[in-house]
């Protein structure tokens, strides 16, 4: 009888042990898959101030046709990599495709304020002020997302590749680990090309 009582006591114990376990990787995994979710709604605001940013600057930089297609065309994948990321958040293949074209949208942004320095009336108008300015918050907001992402990311991550999850956690349905969402640099870091 005592010794049926330490089984139960042991296989109770054990149960609780993997059911916290259990819990734990799907409170990681919805963490960082609400976080994915902050940084859609700020990327479709970026994305949304995009077609005013450029519609603002036709007007003044009629010769500039090429960097206007360039923007939107980047703005265009950039929508598109969202949804794609936004069907799996946290698939690192994914989140690579989206970091792409946001990095190479970001570049692109980057090019046409570049070009945007030769025309003062442009700089000048409220419109464009005030676009330039929303943009800058968004991208703020892109930011901080990005970063409170790649943190919940991060710590599930680490606790899926610890022991005893590692053991457990593509029997519980999280057989790989959530991928970071990184930017591509060269795009953003790439100098703009101003001609006049």
């Amino acid at each position: 009888m005592i010794t049926l009582l330490v089984v139960l006591g042991v296989a109770v114990v054990l149960a609780v042990f993997v059911v916290g376990i259990y819990n734990r990787l799907v409170a990681l995994r919805n963490r960082y898959q609400n976080g994915f979710a902050q940084i859609e709604v700020q990327l479709k605001r970026r994305h949304d101030l995009i077609p005013n940013l450029v519609e603002t600057a036709k007007g003044y930089m009629a010769h500039e046709r090429e960097t206007l297609d360039a923007v939107i065309q980047a703005r265009n994948q950039a929508t598109g990599g969202l949804q794609r990321a936004a069907s799996k958040p946290g698939d690192a293949a994914a989140m690579q495709e989206l970091g792409s074209a946001e990095g190479a949208l970001t570049g692109a942004v980057g090019r046409l304020f570049a070009v945007m320095e030769a025309y003062p009336d442009l700089k000048a108008n409220q419109n464009m002020m005030q676009v330039s300015e929303e943009l800058t918050s968004t991208e703020n907001k892109v930011a901080f997302s990005r970063q409170a992402f790649n943190d919940s990311v991060t710590a599930y991550n680490t606790y899926r590749e610890s022991f005893p999850a590692v053991m457990l956690a593509a029997t519980f349905g999280h057989p790989q680990n959530a991928g970071l969402l990184e930017f591509d640099s060269a795009a953003i870091a790439e100098a703009p090309k101003v001609s006049f």
